[in-house]
Order: structure tokens, then sequence, then C-alpha cells
């Protein structure tokens, strides 16, 4: 979620859907408010770049294919009429949907579907990617099976994984640029080496985990 300032009032979803094909920049909606997303650091983006080139060779051939950054997501109770307020849509920076992607509309630019999805930290949005965001996503995406939070400032990749009972556990944390991550539902192995290809780490505070938003 970006930390630029909230909208006026509160805006209903499809308020928000009229005001973000219209405009030209990237704005996420959380029960009511929009928020205009920031840009991203050449860290962000390169990692982000890396994780497409990994994952995209691995599911040539196959049902399943990467989205990044420009695809939005919903993750809500099914809304009960037109003024609902009550939802989260956000652009996850990496997406895999397997099958026919499912959406919210003819307009085919919000997915309903994803199997995993892919943030990479920044300052102003890692608290709200670990808590809300996860929550809203666990609690209403049916489809998804992955989530990972990816550091930009060392390496670090924490991989949380949906049980057959249902049950997320973190199935991984990868802190060594030798260590792999395994995503089994999607039959691909993440090499941190490969993810973190050409980022130089500096001397950061663990607290540290990027230097702009995305």
């Amino acid at each position: 979620m970006a930390s630029v300032p909230k909208t006026e009032r509160a805006r209903t979803e499809a308020e928000y859907l009229e005001l973000e094909r219209k405009s030209e920049e990237r704005h996420e909606y959380l029960d009511g408010e929009i928020f205009l997303m920031a840009g991203e650091s050449p860290s962000h983006g390169d990692v982000c770049t890396n994780f497409v080139m990994v994952i995209g060779s691995q599911l040539k051939g196959r049902p399943c294919r990467v989205w990044s950054k420009d695809r939005k997501v919903r993750s809500g109770p099914v809304p009960q009429s037109g003024s609902s307020r009550k939802g989260l849509y956000s652009f996850p920076d990496l997406i895999v949907v397997c099958g026919e992607p499912q959406f919210l509309d003819d307009h085919q630019d919000v997915l309903l579907n994803p199997r995993v999805i892919i943030e990479v930290l920044s300052p102003t949005t890692e608290a709200f990617d670990r808590s809300e965001k996860f929550l809203r996503y666990r609690t209403h995406l049916e489809s998804l099976t992955d989530y990972l939070v990816v550091s930009q400032t060392r390496p670090r990749i924490e991989h949380f994984e949906r049980q057959s009972s249902g049950q997320w556990v973190i199935a991984t944390t990868a802190t060594e640029i030798s260590e792999t991550v395994e995503l089994s539902s999607i039959g691909c192995t993440l090499r941190l080496s490969e993810v973190y290809d050409r980022i130089v780490f500096s001397e950061l505070s663990d607290q540290q985990e990027g230097s702009a938003d995305a």
C-alpha cells in the first residue's frame, strides 16, 4: 500500500474502478479509501524483473503464467450491492495464475484467481504486506497457495504456503544467496543467486527493507 494521502471521502468499489480505469497512474483501494502508488527503486525493479525471468522460463509450455505489477487483484467479500466499500484492490509485484484467468468483469483488468503472489518489500509497505494485505489474501483468495515476501536490500525470501487443511505455514525462510525456495504448487525452483542477480547489497540495518515504494 502506498503512503500517499487518502481520498477526501469514502469511495465505493465501483467509483474506484471508474477512477482507476481513467487514470494514467496506479491506485490501490482499501475499504473505501484510494491510495496513489509511488515509484520503485532500481533494486526493486531489478528483483521483479529477475523473478519474471526465473519463473517465466520454468513455466514455458505449461498451464501457468507469470504477470508483473500492472494486474490488479481483488480480495474481499462478495459485494452485496453496487455501493460496496469492503474490499482490497492491490497490484502485487508478481502473480502466477494457472489455468483460465478469472476476471471481475469484461474489462479483464482485475484478477480473482491468483495461484502465487510475490511482494518485494519496501519501508512504507512492509508492515501492510506482512499483516493486513496477507490477511485479505489468505482469507478471500481461495485459489492462492503461496505467498512470498522478498527483501530488496539483503538475501531474504519468506515463503508462506497453504496446507491441504487450509492452514498457512512458513514453508521456507531463505537468507543465503546459495539457497533455493521450492514452489511445489507450480513446479518451480527459485535460486536466490538468480533472484538477486546484479543486486549489490549495502550495509543496512535489519529493519530497512528498501529505499522506495513499489
